[in-house]
């Protein structure tokens, strides 16, 4: 607590673009507004789930060195893909589901949208305030427009077939809903495990590559949040 008193504009630094981007997937929901308390309650489980991933990731780095080399392909893969992509956003999606899936508030597609990304912003932001705390300013101003932005869009693809898979639902189609929450989580796995993959690869091509891959990335989120949130409509 000693860092919120002495270091406020690093602690604005790491709050901020969390805040801006929960802003913007709120008032993007133009259907019905989701209730203040149920949000707030979703990214103090994000921030739930940083504590959660960081004893699995923990428990994965101890196995790892006895299944794989250290540093080669398949640890580096096994690493950023199931250790800490599969960690984090699955405690997410659990979070996520338990709180969310049953209540009486989720009546619409891209409620989905709103809860997922409200819960792994809750999880960027609380990461993001240990990395500014520890590395300070600079490190604020780069996970300013990349983790962070790349948390919420995990959690709009998320989001987009969480939503889906709770109208399927609504249609007793129990086999596609079950099919869009296998994709709610892997497809959010795949793009996390590749952003870290990409990201820690130490080769001077890789550079050019990962912005070419968050800026596809990044676009298609943005894309889909607009196509889902005009298209939206109940689904009770």
């Amino acid at each position: 607590m000693f860092f919120f008193f002495i270091n406020p504009i690093l602690i604005a630094a790491a709050i901020i673009p969390a805040i801006v981007l929960l802003v913007k997937v709120y008032r993007a929901d133009r259907l019905e507004k989701e209730p203040g308390r149920l949000l707030l309650s979703l990214v103090i489980r994000g921030i739930l789930a940083t504590a959660l991933a960081m004893l699995t990731e923990r428990l994965g780095m101890w196995l790892l060195p006895a299944l794989f080399e250290e540093g080669s392909f398949s640890y580096n893969a096994a690493l950023f893909f199931i250790v800490v992509a599969f960690s984090e956003e699955g405690f997410k999606y659990l979070l996520l589901k338990k709180k969310t899936w049953n209540c009486a508030s989720f009546d619409c597609q891209f409620d989905g949208v709103v809860y997922a990304v409200f819960v792994s912003l809750g999880f960027a932001l609380w990461e993001n305030i240990s990395y500014v705390l520890m590395y300070g300013l600079g490190t604020a101003m780069v996970r300013a427009v990349t983790a962070v932005p790349g948390h919420a869009c995990f959690g709009v693809f998320m989001g987009a077939w969480y939503g889906l898979a709770k109208r399927y639902e609504n249609r007793g189609e129990l086999s596609k809903s079950k099919s869009c929450r296998c994709l709610s989580l892997l497809l959010p796995v795949f793009l996390h495990g590749s952003y870290d993959f990409i990201a820690s690869t130490q080769a001077p091509h890789y550079a050019w590559l990962f912005v070419g891959f968050v800026a596809v990335m990044f676009l298609a989120a943005f894309r889909l949040v607009r196509k889902l949130a005009k298209a939206d409509k109940y689904i009770k």
